[in-house]
């Protein structure tokens, strides 16, 4: 063979290999985006306009905001995490009570069923930490990729640990 067509197929298999990776990057992982101490914050005027893209991190609760300017969020009852969509269906916000020292923080997030076979994701929690956690009871959040296999179109069963949580459709 001629030596510019083995550069040819040499640049050719690069550009695919290189394409591979950089579509590979796009795809959103399994792993969370963020997490923060406390509950996401919605304003009610994104939530109307259906464009609730952006969350306010730092745990503010409804009893700590002005009236109406935010969606109303759950008491905290130790009985189940409390999951949400965010950024109209894109992300999937999941609130765990627990230590403020010893967060309970999901590392992924599979699918256990797709969409019209049930509909349903599993958060994978991590083994219970050693060590000395403070006896207070406080919200976690900790934020993933909607999974592409899973619709905001049907109802979402999410399992947390023990706990099974349906997310109403978006």
């Amino acid at each position: 063979m001629a030596p510019h067509v083995e550069v040819r197929r040499l640049l050719l298999a690069s550009a695919a290999v290189v394409s591979a990776l950089l579509l590979a990057g796009c795809a959103p992982g399994p792993g969370p985006v963020e997490n923060f101490p406390g509950l996401p914050v919605i304003d009610e005027e994104e939530v109307a306009a259906g464009d609730a893209e952006d969350t306010e991190q730092g745990g503010e609760t409804e009893d700590e905001t002005e009236e109406g300017s935010a969606e109303e969020v759950p008491e905290p009852t130790g009985d189940e995490p409390y999951v949400q969509y965010l950024q109209d269906g894109g992300r999937l916000a999941i609130t765990i009570w627990g230590s403020s020292t010893c967060p309970i923080i999901p590392t992924e997030l599979r699918v256990t069923a797709e969409a019209g076979e049930g509909n349903a994701v599993e958060a994978i929690l991590p083994e219970a930490e050693e060590g000395p956690c403070t006896m207070d009871f406080v919200p976690h959040t900790t934020v993933f990729s909607t999974p592409a296999d899973v619709t905001t179109t049907e109802e979402l069963e999410v399992t947390v640990g023990d706990a099974v949580v349906t997310v109403p459709v978006k």
